[in-house]
């Protein structure tokens, strides 16, 4: 019965969205390969294709809760490892610690935090993540409008702490807006593209931006 009132209290949003978590394979495997989310078959997946994590890499993964990209990173680029790879996740919410993931409790658009990460690493990143989506609202435009201004934010940060010749992969939405933020990676990067990994639904306008060879 307490199942039942559950179910009727549930908006017809959540409802779908609980119907395609139970559906989904990556759900599935997720959960059966040790992951925090479905989210990290989408990095995998891309760094498949473009080898965008290298062994020794330093990465920086930006709004990382719950962590599915941080794993996912540390393991490619040998974090904690022989390799000596680093990545430094960064969130205003807590994670659950990750084994080679050093975990920095910030908002990455406080003005201190450029100066903070480059100290952790010691340098400059080879690699800057961002899978930051903005809680939606269910309003389409303020939706997307928000995301984007979130992969503006994350570009920026990527200009400020990366190292010469490396890479920026962020999530943003097909709807027009884009078109701005392309234009402006592709006079600060060699190659910039749109990617969509398979792992990334179908019927999602979700879209990744791989921008390669930061010209510094």
């Amino acid at each position: 019965m307490a199942r039942l009132k559950d179910e009727k209290r549930r908006t017809a949003s959540s409802r779908a969205w609980l119907e395609r978590q139970l559906s989904d394979p990556y759900v599935a495997r997720a959960k059966r390969e040790g992951f925090r989310s479905r989210a990290a078959y989408k990095l995998a997946e891309i760094d498949d294709k473009y080898k965008v994590l290298k062994p020794g890499a330093r990465v920086v993964d930006l709004g990382a809760a719950p962590g599915g990209w941080s794993e996912v990173a540390a393991r490619r680029v040998g974090a904690g490892g022989a390799s000596k790879g680093r990545v430094v996740a960064l969130d205003i919410l807590g994670m659950k610690p990750i084994p080679g993931v050093e975990f920095l409790h910030l908002d990455f658009l406080d003005a201190v935090a450029p100066a903070r990460l480059k100290e952790i690493l010691g340098g400059k990143a080879d690699v800057v993540l961002s899978d930051m989506a903005a809680n939606a609202t269910g309003h389409r435009q303020t939706d997307h409008l928000r995301i984007m201004a979130l992969a503006e934010a994350a570009a920026l940060f990527a200009r400020e702490v990366l190292a010469p010749g490396g890479a920026f992969l962020c999530k943003v939405l097909q709807g027009g807006t884009e078109a701005t933020l392309l234009a402006e990676l592709k006079r600060d990067f060699a190659t910039v593209k749109h990617v969509k990994p398979p792992a990334s639904r179908s019927g999602s306008a979700e879209l990744y931006l791989l921008a390669k060879g930061f010209r510094g």
